[in-house]
């Protein structure tokens, strides 16, 4: 047993030597903190500036792309969503980040951070929600979006930037956390109705007054789902691993090939007609 032990250190030892490496081969650029402050329970908001370093604020063109972030001489960094829309790195020079803070973790210490300290952040990964699928508004009148907890930060970005919400009949968002305590952006959900969005929030663990929506987001959509065809509605997911399965009448709408996972993200924009349905 002895032996075994001593070879799992050794593997874990080669692993983190070669994982260290990896990030070192990483393009860093250090920027500034300029915002830190709660957006709801072990939830915050970080505000990083980066007007000194236009080649990667430009770089953020599209809602749901992504990056990795972490305070300076730290090995590990976290993977952040852009919470902020893209045009407001363009003409601002910043970005807005939703961070869970999990103890002993990086997302922990960033959200410690002070306006001013300096952070590191990766070039900006991935390709967002494609939109372009379920474009133009006539043909796609109705819109679902899915979030759970931090994952609404690319919602956030979604729902702020040229989405055309208001040329939609009917554009949903299933906004699912534990309690009001720990949902955030409620502060701009007023903002978010007037661009032409339904917000049904969902709570998993109400308090007794609590007459809305409860349980989880796929339940919610379930009781009034409301779709007059699946080929002109679109959904937009962003969540957990058990949200790849919404239920929809006596099938499930299966997210595959469409579903790009970011960290504990799974993004996906499709018209419904491309999801496999099965029974």
């Amino acid at each position: 047993m002895s032996t075994i032990r001593f070879l799992a250190r050794v593997l874990r030892r080669r692993l983190s030597t070669a994982c260290a490496s990896l990030l070192d081969s990483v393009p860093w650029t250090q920027a500034p903190v300029s915002r830190v402050s709660p957006a709801a329970e072990s939830l915050f908001h970080v505000s990083v500036d980066v007007s000194h370093a236009p080649r990667l604020a430009s770089s953020h063109t599209r809602a749901g792309q992504y990056l990795q972030l972490r305070t300076p001489g730290a090995v590990w960094p976290t993977f952040l969503a852009i919470a902020s829309p893209p045009a407001r790195a363009a003409a601002e020079g910043v970005f807005e980040f939703l961070v869970a803070s999990v103890p002993g973790s990086t997302a922990e210490r960033l959200c410690r951070l002070k306006r001013g300290d300096l952070v590191e952040l990766s070039a900006v990964m991935g390709e967002g929600f494609d939109v372009d699928q379920i474009e133009p508004p006539e043909d796609y009148p109705t819109v679902l979006m899915f979030a759970t907890g931090s994952g609404i930060s690319p919602i956030r970005s979604l729902v702020e930037s040229r989405f055309d919400a208001a040329r939609r009949s009917d554009v949903r968002l299933y906004y699912g956390a534990m309690n009001f305590r720990r949902m955030a952006y409620q502060d701009r959900f007023k903002y978010w109705a007037s661009s032409g969005i339904e917000i049904i929030p969902v709570l998993s663990e109400p308090d007794c007054n609590w007459m809305g929506e409860a349980g989880n987001v796929q339940a919610a959509f379930s009781k009034d789902i409301k779709i007059s065809s699946p080929f002109s509605t679109g959904a937009i997911i962003c969540g957990h691993r058990h949200m790849r399965e919404v239920s929809l009448f006596n099938f499930y709408m299966i997210v595959s090939s469409q579903v790009v996972e970011i960290a504990f993200y799974h993004l996906s924009v499709a018209p419904l007609s491309q999801f496999d349905l099965q029974k």
